[in-house]
C-alpha cells in the first residue's frame, strides 16, 4: 500500500520553464540545513555579520519532484522549474536539458568530460587542482547547492585511495534539505556530519560493496535520520539486502512508478525507505 503522506508523480508530467539563475555577488550563501552541532564532538559554531546573505528565490509551489533515471542519476525538479541531474554521465538524461548537473569521479558511470554544452552549470565533486577540495556554493533560481568532499578508493583494484575524489551534494530547495551520497566509499566522520547538517531526503547507493557494504551504509543512514530514503546504484545484491539492516523504526515501500513529488508538509513522520521503479 503506498503511503498516504506522499504525493506520487509520473515521470512524463509537464515541466515548468526554468527560473533564471540568481545573480551571484560577494555575499556568501548561507545553509539553512547545517546542524546546530551541540552534540557533535569538536564542532564549532559559525557566525555571520554584515549584509544579509544571498539566499534562493522563494517559489510559490512546495513540491520537489524526484525521477529515477538510472544507476545513480536522479532528475530533481524544483518548484521554480530548475532541473538538476545527479551523477550525470550523459547516458541517463532528463527529458529537458538540465540547468545543473553534478558528477563524481569514482567511475565513468558517474561523470562525463563531454557534457551537453547547453547545460549551464557542470559541478564536479572533485577538484581539478591536485591536493585541493572541490568547493561548491551555487544559488540558481530557488535552489542552493553545496558539497561536502569525501575520499574514494582507486578504481579497478589498484589499491590505495584518493583524497576528496567524491562529494556528498546537498540541495536546499523549498525548505527541504536533500542529499545525494554519490559514490561513498568510507563511513562519514563527525566532521562530515557537521558539514552536511540535516538531511530530510537522502539518495543512497545500495550496491552492497562497490561503494560500502550494506551494514556500513545502513549505519550512515541511521546516523543521518532522514525522513525519506531513496535507494539508488543497485548492482548485484537486491535492495532487500540493504533494507534488511533496518528494524521497525523504518517503514519500507515499493513505488508504482519512477517518480515522487514531496514537500515539507508531506514528508513521512516515520523514516521511509522508498524504492522507486527501476531500482528494484
Amino acid at each position: 500500500m503506498k503511503p498516504q503522506y506522499l504525493v506520487l508523480a509520473i515521470a512524463c508530467a509537464g515541466v515548468a520553464a526554468p527560473a533564471p539563475a540568481r545573480a551571484q555577488d560577494d555575499r556568501p550563501p548561507v545553509s539553512q540545513c547545517q546542524a546546530i552541532a551541540q552534540n557533535v564532538p569538536k564542532a564549532t559554531f559559525a557566525s555571520f555579520s554584515g549584509a544579509a546573505p544571498l539566499t534562493p528565490a522563494v517559489s510559490e509551489g512546495e513540491d520537489v519532484k524526484f525521477t529515477f533515471l538510472g544507476h545513480s542519476t536522479f532528475e530533481i525538479e524544483t518548484p521554480g522549474g530548475i532541473v538538476i541531474a545527479t551523477d550525470y554521465n550523459g547516458w541517463y538524461r532528463p527529458a529537458t536539458t538540465p540547468d545543473v548537473v553534478t558528477m563524481n569521479k569514482a567511475h565513468p558511470t558517474h561523470y562525463t568530460l563531454t557534457p551537453d554544452p547547453e547545460i549551464k552549470h557542470v559541478l564536479h565533486g572533485w577538484s581539478d587542482v591536485p591536493g585541493e577540495k572541490a568547493k561548491i556554493n551555487l544559488v540558481i533560481g530557488d535552489a542552493y547547492i553545496r558539497n561536502v568532499p569525501t575520499d574514494i578508493r582507486f578504481s579497478y583494484g589498484l589499491g590505495g585511495s584518493q583524497e576528496n575524489g567524491n562529494s556528498v551534494f546537498i540541495f536546499e530547495i523549498a525548505g527541504l534539505c536533500i542529499g545525494h551520497l554519490g559514490h561513498l566509499h568510507y563511513e562519514l566522520t563527525d566532521a562530515h556530519y557537521t558539514e552536511i547538517g540535516r538531511l530530510d531526503i537522502v539518495m543512497v547507493p545500495v550496491d552492497g560493496g562497490l561503494t560500502m557494504g550494506a551494514d556500513s551504509m545502513s549505519r550512515v543512514i541511521k546516523r543521518l535520520r532522514s525522513s525519506l530514503i531513496l535507494p539508488m546504484h543497485r548492482r548485484g545484491p537486491p535492495v532487500e539486502a540493504f533494507v534488511s539492516m533496518f528494524g521497525q523504526d523504518f517503514d519500507v515501500a515499493n513505488a508504482p512508478g519512477d517518480s515522487i513529488a514531496v514537500s515539507m508538509r508531506t514528508l513521512p513522520k516515520k523514516p521511509l525507505i522508498y524504492v522507486l521503479k527501476g531500482v528494484q
